[in-house]
Order: C-alpha cells, then sequence, then structure tokens
C-alpha cells in the first residue's frame, strides 16, 4: 500500500497491577509517563484479545501418501530437481499427522486459544474433484477434536497452496471452473466439521501464489507469465466468492467466514518520486488486486483492463462478498523501483539504510503493520481484523542449557505486537493475532534451512524442543500484555 503519513501517538503509561508482575500500561495518544516502579512495563490488550498460533498442512503435515492422499503441486515441485534448498521435501515434514496430539499440548501449555491449521485439499479429495477420502477427513476430526478438549478454537483454512496435483493437470488456477472445484471441495468439509469448527478461511494469500507460482515459477506448480499470474488471482477471488456465497447459505450465522491476504505496505525505494508509479503498480499486484474486488467491487486501477479481459460480466458481483473477518499477514515493507525485466515493471530494492533484516533479510519494520492496519480503517471499512501470520527467521543460537536462545525473534514478536498496540489505539478493529509459526517447518522453496517456529523440531528424531520465544509468548498470552522492553 502506498506511504502514507503515520499519527504520531506514543504510548502513555497508567499505573495497573499486572497478573503476571510488572506495571501494567494502557495505551492513550499522549506521551510516555514512567511508571510507578521499576519492573518491566507492559502494554495490555483489549480483553477478549485472541492469541493463537498459525501452521499449514503441506509444511507440517508429512504422511504424504498415506491413508488415501493423493499428490499435491508441492509434492511435484519439491521432488523436481533444484527446485527446493538442499533437495528438501514436505514428505515428512514436521511429521504432524502422526504428532499432532503432541502439537496441540503445546499450543495448551502456552496458553493459545486459537489455532489456524490448513486442510490438505488432496488429502480430502485426492482428485480435486468427485469423491471424498472419509480417512483423510478423519484426521482433520481428530485433530479438531484434540484442539477443543484443551479449550482452543480450531481455525481451519480450506486452502493454503498445496493444490491437488489432479487438478493442476486440468489448468489448476488458471481454469476458471475452478471455482466450483473448490466451493465443492469447501461444502464437503465444512459440512464434516463445521458442527465444532465455528471460524472458516478461505484461502492463504492468494496473491502470492499467484506471482511466485504463477507468474515467476518460484513456488509450485511453476508456472510463468503475466497473464498466468492474473488468471490465478482472479480465479482464487471467483472461487473465495463463489464458495462463501454457498457456505453462508448453508450455514448462516453458526459460522465466521473469512479469508486472509498477505498485506505489505509497497514503498518507493529511497522516497524517490521517480520510484513511486513503481511502488503503486506493485501495490495492484500485491495488495489491492484481492482488497478491492473483495470489499469495493472493482479492480484496482493499474491492472483494471488486464482483468476486465480476463472476468466475464458478473464476476465481481460473485467475488464482493460480505466477510465476517480479516486475516492479514505481515512480514515488512516492499521497496519497490523500476525494473523492464519485472513481471509488471517493477522490482525489490534496499530498505532504507540501517534497517534491521531477518535470515532470510527480509527488513524488520514494524510500523508497517500499524501502516497496513490503518490502511484498512480508513479505506475499506475498517473490518474486523486479525494477525493471521507474522514472524521471523532467524538462525538457531543455542545457549548453555542446550534451548534456543532466540533472542532476534523475541525483539521482532515485540516490536510487532507494540505496532498492532498502537493500531488499535487508534481504532483499528484489531481482535487477535497469530505467530507464524508453532514449529520449525518446510520453509516452501527454502526447505528447512529456515527457521520460524517457537518449537525447533529435531529432523532426525522429530523431537520438539521450545524455544526461548515459546516461553516469551506463553508470558504475552498469560498477561494479555506485551512488555516495552
Amino acid at each position: 500500500m502506498r506511504r502514507r503519513s503515520f499519527l504520531k501517538t506514543a504510548l502513555k503509561v497508567t499505573a495497573a497491577a499486572a497478573a503476571g508482575g510488572g506495571a501494567m500500561t494502557a495505551l492513550t495518544r499522549e506521551g510516555v509517563q514512567a511508571a510507578p516502579d521499576s519492573a518491566p512495563r507492559m502494554v495490555a490488550f483489549p480483553d477478549g484479545f485472541l492469541w493463537g498460533v498459525s501452521t499449514s498442512s503441506y509444511q507440517i503435515e508429512g504422511a504424504v501418501a498415506e491413508d488415501g492422499r493423493a499428490p499435491s503441486v508441492w509434492d511435484t515441485y519439491s521432488h523436481s530437481f533444484g527446485r527446493i534448498a538442499n533437495g528438501d521435501t514436505g514428505d515428512v515434514a514436521c511429521d504432524h499427522y502422526h504428532r499432532y496430539a503432541e502439537d496441540v499440548e503445546l499450543m495448551a501449555r502456552a496458553g493459545m486459544k486459537a489455532y489456524r491449521f490448513s486442510i490438505a485439499w488432496p488429502r480430502v479429495m485426492p482428485q480435486g474433484t468427485g469423491a471424498v477420502n472419509a480417512k483423510g477427513l478423519d484426521f482433520y476430526d481428530r485433530l479438531t477434536d484434540a484442539l477443543l478438549a484443551k479449550g482452543i478454537q480450531p481455525w481451519p483454512c480450506l486452502f493454503h497452496w498445496d493444490l491437488p496435483q489432479a487438478l493442476q493437470d486440468r489448468g489448476g488456477w488458471t481454469n476458471r471452473d475452478i471455482a466450483g472445484w473448490f466451493t465443492d471441495y469447501a461444502l464437503a468439509v465444512t459440512a464434516r466439521l463445521g458442527d465444532r469448527a465455528k471460524n472458516w478461511v478461505m484461502l492463504n494469500e492468494p496473491s502470492v501464489v499467484a506471482i511466485f507460482g504463477h507468474g515467476t515459477g518460484g513456488h509450485a506448480p511453476g508456472m510463468t507469465g503475466r497473464d498466468n499470474c492474473l488468471k490465478a488471482i482472479h480465479h482464487q477471488n471467483l472461487a473465495q466468492g463463489t464458495a462463501l456465497a454457498a457456505l453462508r447459505q448453508v450455514g448462516g450465522k453458526n459460522w465466521q467466514l473469512g479469508t486472509v491476504l498477505s498485506l505489505q505496505p509497497s514503498w518507493p525505494v529511497g522516497g524517490l518520486d521517480s520510484n513511486y508509479p513503481a511502488s503503486l503498480m506493485w501495490d495492484a499486484v500485491w495488495n489491492r488486486s484481492c482488497l478491492d474486488p473483495l470489499f469495493k467491487g472493482r479492480f484496482p486501477a493499474q491492472l483494471e483492463a488486464e482483468f476486465t479481459r480476463i472476468a466475464k460480466p458478473g464476476d465481481l458481483e460473485r467475488i464482493k462478498q460480505p466477510v465476517d473477518f480479516l486475516g492479514i499477514n505481515y512480514y515488512s515493507r516492499m521497496h519497490q523501483q523500476p525494473d523492464p525485466q519485472g513481471l509488471f515493471g517493477t522490482g525489490y530494492g534496499s530498505a532504507p539504510e540501517g534497517t534491521r533484516k531477518t535470515g532470510m533479510e527480509w527488513p524488520v519494520e514494524p510500523d508497517g503493520l500499524t501502516e497496513i492496519l490503518a490502511e484498512l480503517q480508513e479505506k475499506y471499512g475498517n473490518p474486523p481484523v486479525y494477525v493471521a501470520e507474522n514472524g521471523a527467521d532467524y538462525p538457531d543460537t543455542v545457549g548453555p542449557s542446550g534451548r534456543v536462545e532466540d533472542r532476534d525473534r523475541i525483539a521482532y514478536l515485540r516490536d510487532h505486537l507494540l505496532a498492532a498496540a498502537k493500531a488499535i489505539d487508534e481504532g483499528c478493529n484489531l481482535k487477535g493475532y497469530m505467530a507464524w509459526t508453532l514449529l520449525d517447518n518446510f520453509e516452501w522453496a527454502e526447505g528447512y534451512r529456515r527457521k520460524f517456529g517457537l518449537v525447533q523440531v529435531d529432523r532426525k528424531t522429530m523431537e520438539r524442543k521450545p524455544k526461548a520465544s515459546y516461553d516469551w509468548y506463553a508470558s504475552v498470552i498469560r498477561n494479555n500484555a506485551v512488555p516495552l522492553r
């Protein structure tokens, strides 16, 4: 989204006793007032704020050939030579399929109240359409019941990138018919789990699926080209709208229905006017190609002619469906400049000098989260919002006790939670936060070399070892507050 001026508000500290010790603070629009003692000051979140964690099926489940599951595009892609770092695959991943009870216990121990996980479409419908695989749904039955037994809300996501290969063979997201295929699949899953799971996510990051999977070829299914990218965006939007309408008819008010978008502000490199058109184009591709049809019933101006050519009459009406919530995934800003070789004439440039970076070389820019939330408040009707992913890759640093002492990750999470708290103070309708992610997992094209988890996973034994960040996050949840330092 375009660069904008922020309300330069700070935090005012109001003394109150925190349940876990330390001085609790409340957010106002003035300055910082010292707490009455030297204990760590904490910024409180609203009562009822929902704390949780997110994962995805292909990244953690494993068991890719068990109980009737068929290959996904990521099985095919990861087994293609040279596609994934170190030749890694998701064949075993974190073995969550067999160890889900242990993972649910880890969530419960930390006090988490929500778990966003994804359903593997090829586990439920191996051919993508037609026959439902009961054994595949049995797994999600067991997982849902295990979560509820621990007081954790299940937040199933119907699609997190692992499209059945059988559907890719028919064109996948570039085939308009997928809107109906996805809706049939959504109805089958919700019919089985909808008596217990009440919060349903349609898609995860449709623009990312389109850009990297269908535009640049860096993700599965490895397609390239601007036209394929835009078709994949439009058909995901269309599938989402079609499914939302169908589920609303079936579930009525029993379900909360929404979706999850990757939203990252797009800034011109160096703040230069000459880079502004590139940043605006990339904002249209990454952010507004999904936001504008859903909330405004229109295509972004920069892409309107191309989307109009792909769409059919009535498509925007099908896409513009009411949602009960919007999930957003935020990691960093995107700094853009012209690039004639880029898919849309744009390319990534450097963040301002001195900006901290994660292990993935992503800029650490917490105020970008405040910026995105403010944009949703001001331009998209201030919908109920959940941060559905936020986290960072850092190399494991093992301390004397044998535990990973991931202080950089703690600082990253703290700073982003403070940015979220600022957005709430400024009127954003933010209802919850789900960290990315529970476990070190298969990080797509990066394989297992990138570590985003609150919990370390031994690649040989699959032993789970909570990191320092796991304990820190548990403390945040327990106090419903984040420390200022």
